[in-house]
């Protein structure tokens, strides 16, 4: 049959209207519901995650509509009594032109909103950001053979659009799961998050394909006929249990959304020496990289004109890079990671990166101690004051005090005094910033960072003080 006859006598033609609809709301309306058009293309914009994002609504939607398709298909073959007729060709020729449409119709699903997301935010896709897109189009292939096999065993009136609906259901409601965990990986509708700068590992996207595939062969061979096609049918079950075994065993010691990533991919670029600040390249900011390392290096000097213990590092990297916290290598004395995109992004009424010079601040003054990451109800919290001040007396001096302080008072807010301890602290950096210039550090500054420090335990060497909020990217 020549492919235009097939095209007008497939139940995928007169559908599409349907499942093409259903593609351009979910697409225009679903995608954009929270990250409106301005915000999707100012960035940062990364090709995976772009892909990601735009499949989210369509894995099992592709997934249910050919199967539906594939088992309308299978049934007609059954009807038109095609596989009792002489063999004039093979039977999987047979099928596979007969799932030629509903295959089309299931990647349409998958390729036009990733073509959409792609072309309105001018990225260029590439081999490592179309890997789920790649996946689903196999799972796809997997649907359809499942499809023309019970097309042939049931009803086609009742099963397909009941297997559609199921397959709809069960797929879209596997991101529910917590207990077991496994289903959520191996459904083939990834639950795992990709973030700026990373890319699916080869176990995220190959394990739903594999139990996919090997449930399709064995269903295959089990409708399969021939003088050896017991034998077959054993194997291909053997298969896909061992197969679905070892997924959900590997799944299972995976993360609620947090399947395997490989992170740090996005490129960079660099200016200056000692330090060098490094932007991502398609962050959304990095056309102020200039800007930014001025601002960080003028931090730096300030600081130490004040008399602040500083250590001047190498390198100064955009957090962006690795936006995951907890995939972003440590700071190190020599080496700091910062939020520079999303700091940049937020100039004050003068032009100047007030975010920068902030987060410079927190990277920059350190303590001989170690705080609490968390507060405990009950537990002494004289040291806030004293650190706070200090902290506040330190963003004075680099003009980043509004930041600071929006940030303390969000902080403060736990508390139910907390204005009192938000005056406390302004009243003691503003006797610190009243007394000499020289007197400042040596009689108040550091006696500050003393008091604070009395009764916490010594931060070991090497390791920068944590004086702010760890990874804060906006």
């Amino acid at each position: 049959m020549k492919f235009r006859a097939l095209l007008r006598s497939s139940a995928a033609l007169w559908t599409a209207p349907v499942w093409g609809g259903i593609v351009a709301f979910y697409f225009f309306y679903a995608l954009h519901l929270e990250d409106p058009y301005e915000e999707v293309i100012n960035g940062p914009l990364w090709g995976a995650q772009q892909v990601a994002i735009a499949l989210t609504y369509f894995y099992a939607f592709a997934y249910a509509i050919t199967l539906g398709l594939a088992t309308w298909e299978g049934g007609r073959l059954k009807q038109d009594r095609v596989w009792d007729l002489a063999p004039g060709r093979a039977p999987w020729r047979v099928a596979g032109q007969a799932l030629a449409p509903a295959v089309a119709a299931g990647w349409a699903i998958l390729l036009l909103p990733v073509g959409m997301r792609l072309s309105e935010t001018r990225l260029l896709p590439t081999p490592t950001a179309v890997l789920p897109l790649l996946m689903g189009m196999g799972i796809v292939c997997a649907y359809a053979v499942v499809g023309i096999v019970l097309g042939h065993l049931a009803p086609r009136v009742i099963a397909a659009p009941v297997s559609a609906v199921a397959a709809y259901y069960v797929i879209s409601k596997t991101h529910a799961y917590s207990d077991p965990l496994w289903p959520r990986h191996v459904s083939g509708q990834l639950s795992t998050s990709v973030a700026f700068g990373e890319y699916y590992s080869a176990p995220t996207v190959l394990i739903p394909f594999l139990v996919a595939a090997t449930v399709a062969a064995a269903v295959a061979a089990w409708w399969s006929r021939g003088p050896r096609r017991l034998p077959l049918r054993i194997l291909a079950t053997a298969v896909a249990l061992a197969t679905l075994v070892l997924s959900a065993r590997t799944a299972s010691g995976w993360g609620v959304v947090d399947g395997p990533v490989s992170a740090g991919h996005a490129p960079a670029r660099c200016v200056g020496a000692a330090p060098r600040v490094c932007m991502a390249e398609t962050g959304g900011a990095v056309e102020r990289l200039d800007d930014v390392r001025s601002e960080v290096v003028e931090s730096l000097e300030k600081l130490e004109a004040a008399g602040v213990d500083v250590t001047v590092p190498s390198t100064v990297t955009d957090g962006l890079l690795y936006e995951r916290t907890s995939t972003r290598p440590r700071s190190t004395v020599s080496t700091w990671w910062l939020p520079l995109t999303a700091q940049a992004e937020t100039a004050g009424p003068d032009g100047r990166l007030a975010g920068v010079r902030y987060a410079v601040l927190l990277g920059s003054v350190t303590f001989p101690c170690s705080f609490p990451a968390t507060i405990a109800p009950g537990t002494p919290t004289a040291w806030i004051v004293n650190r706070d001040a200090a902290m506040l007396w330190a963003a004075y001096t680099v003009d980043a005090q509004d930041p600071y302080l929006r940030w303390r008072s969000g902080e403060y807010a736990q508390f139910a005094n907390g204005p009192e301890v938000l005056a406390k602290v302004k009243e003691r950096a503003a006797k610190g910033r009243a007394l000499p210039t020289a007197a400042q550090r040596t009689a108040w500054f550091e006696q500050e960072q003393a008091k604070a420090c009395r009764g916490m335990p010594k931060r070991p060497a090497g390791v920068p003080a944590a004086t702010g909020p760890q990874g804060e990217d906006s």
